[in-house]
């Protein structure tokens, strides 16, 4: 068990925010839609991707800078830590259930503490055939929450 200070320190959550935007559209939008009491009970980190976004939203075939991705939200985890979980909203959902995976093959993420948990808003997944045999081959492997938008036609 834990000491008492860790038992009580709220799950810190690296938020990545989707594309096209920054970590602070994502605070905002967070911070509009939910609910303070859901907001006071985590620890949110809310960061910029290293790279400005390319090409078209849909297409996520390729990926530029893919190694240096990881490595960076690597280094985030640790500076911020401890991090608990990773929370992804729009296209930056893509990652948390990915990284997840990846990290339990021991391919991605091997300098920090297995993720915890996961949230996504708005999710979708690596498309590119290399990562996708890795990052999906297992099932998530800890609690994750998932929020899907569902459009009304």
């Amino acid at each position: 068990m834990g000491s008492e200070g860790e038992m009580a320190r709220k799950p810190r959550f690296l938020c990545l925010h989707g594309f096209r935007t920054h970590a602070t559209i994502l605070k905002k939008q967070l911070t509009i839609k939910w609910s303070e009491s859901v907001l006071q009970n985590l620890d949110l980190v809310f960061v910029d991707a290293p790279y400005p976004s390319e090409g078209k939203s849909e297409d996520f075939a390729e990926y530029k800078n893919f190694e240096q991705c990881l490595a960076y939200i690597e280094e985030l985890m640790i500076k911020h830590a401890p991090m608990d979980g990773l929370l992804g909203f729009s296209h930056g959902a893509i990652l948390p259930a990915g990284l997840s995976g990846l990290q339990s093959k021991v391919l991605a993420l091997t300098r920090v503490p297995k993720i915890k948990f996961l949230i996504t808003v708005g999710w979708t997944k690596f498309k590119a055939k290399l990562v996708v045999d890795d990052a999906y081959a297992l099932p998530i492997q800890c609690p994750s929450l998932h929020f899907l938008a569902i459009p009304q036609y």
